[in-house]
């Protein structure tokens, strides 16, 4: 969503680092385009016009530090504003008495059932027993939609034949409390646009339910329409925080600047993808990194933490370190990247990748057909790929439904591999993040 976004700011920030000197000229320079490319954006006009004006005011009369350039130190006077006008600092969940409640509201077509299950998951990753409560009794399917992620996530789902959503709500709690569950997450009701009786509904139930959480999500896709509703949720409950949905769509991205100016209200999470794991804390400081190409490594090495068993790690940096590596290895790498996230993401999180990948496909396909040639093989084929020969090789393509020449480069990539990290054990080098001929990168 944020890519147009990113690739002006990017390009211009290209261009600033390159100015020798700093003064009143170039700063409103810096400011026209600036406030240009936050309108093209789809930023709205109030906020880009708060943005542009603290730059200026900040650029102006500003000492040039010695060890940096004056374009560098614009470069951070936007960075750091920019940080700013998306929130400061991270705002956690915030939790109250056990069971604590956390209400979610939205219009539909946001991505609020969906969202609830990724952040009970989000919560149970954490050390939090969550219940969900499927409260949405206006939208056909919604609550069989709520059980069946909770099935998927092995998260229990309460349901009710009641249609009060209050009512629902206090024999949620009573459920939670007696099953010593610590936090329960609301499914309430949406509508198609903000009206009477669904802000009457909600603020009833935020009244009995008294959530030290009330969040809103928004789709961010719908641009200035997420602000409008947003806005209008905000004016009318009590919101205490933003859950912003389908970051990785086509957008032009002012919604992610508009709205946390335009309501007061913190971000607290962004949808990031499809998957149940796809639901990232957001962080000011890190999201204004991305948005001029500076990446985010942060993100990326507490994604790694998060997915990848600390234990398995250990045995596998023992391995490169004999250089014993087998296909096996090879496989649980790959299904461990598949679990961090959207690989092309990922990818981008890494400072300066985002312009090698520029124009290259990532097909993610590619990752289940490389396990597939992997599973269609024995156990001693894995171990000792050297005695793949041409009847095993058509024999493993028929198995896994891949030709033999997928199965070959595959062979191949692999070879390359353990040559690159026995040079890189030589030289007493340590593991890339990124591997040459990684599966699922266009250009195979």
């Amino acid at each position: 969503m944020l890519e147009q976004l990113t690739d002006r700011f990017e390009k211009f920030v290209r261009n600033l680092r390159g100015q020798g000197k700093l003064t009143e000229k170039n700063v409103q320079d810096t400011v026209r385009q600036v406030r240009r490319i936050m309108l093209e954006a789809d930023v709205s006009l109030p906020a880009a016009k708060a943005f542009v004006k603290t730059i200026q005011e900040k650029s102006l009369g500003q000492d040039v530090l010695k060890s940096i350039t004056p374009g560098q130190q614009m470069v951070k006077i936007i960075h750091d504003e920019l940080a700013a006008f998306l929130g400061g600092q991270a705002e956690p969940i915030r939790f109250g008495k056990s069971p604590s409640t956390i209400l979610m509201v939205g219009l539909n077509g946001a991505g609020k059932t969906t969202t609830c299950a990724k952040l009970a998951l989000h919560l149970k990753r954490s050390g939090r027993q969550p219940l969900l409560v499927a409260a949405d009794t206006k939208r056909p399917a919604a609550i069989e939609q709520l059980v069946l992620l909770g099935k998927q996530l092995d998260i229990p789902v309460f349901t009710s034949d009641d249609k009060n959503p209050v009512r629902i709500a206090k024999d949620a709690r009573k459920h939670a409390q007696k099953e010593s569950l610590d936090c329960i997450i609301i499914d309430s009701a949406g509508r198609m646009h903000v009206d009477g009786e669904l802000m009457d509904e909600l603020k009833r139930l935020q009244s009995i339910a008294n959530p030290p959480e009330t969040l809103l999500v928004v789709d961010g896709m719908t641009g200035q329409d997420a602000v409008r509703s947003a806005k209008a949720f905000s004016e009318r409950i009590d919101i205490t925080g933003l859950i912003l949905t389908k970051l990785d769509g086509d957008a032009r991205g002012g919604a992610a600047l508009s709205i946390r100016w335009i309501t007061d209200k913190p971000i607290k999470f962004v949808g990031v993808g499809e998957k149940p794991a796809d639901l990232d804390a957001f962080h000011p400081d890190r999201m204004a990194g991305r948005i001029l190409g500076m990446g985010d490594i942060v993100s990326l090495v507490e994604k790694a933490q998060s997915t990848v068993d600390a234990e398995q790690a250990a045995k596998l940096a023992q391995k490169v370190a004999k250089q014993e590596l087998t296909l096996e290895d090879f496989r649980e790498q790959l299904i461990q990247l598949k679990n961090m996230g959207p690989i092309d993401s990922l990818l981008q999180m890494i400072p300066g990748m985002r312009g090698a990948l520029k124009g290259m496909q990532v097909d993610e396909s590619e990752f289940t057909g490389v396990t597939a040639i992997i599973d269609s093989m024995t156990v001693k084929e894995r171990q000792i790929p050297r005695i793949i020969d041409g009847s095993r090789r058509r024999r493993i393509a028929r198995g896994s439904g891949r030709s033999v020449q997928d199965v070959n480069r595959l062979l191949n990539q692999f070879d390359q591999m353990r040559k690159m990290l026995k040079r890189m054990g030589k030289r007493g080098g340590k593991m890339p993040l990124g591997l040459p001929g990684m599966p699922g990168l266009g250009g195979r």
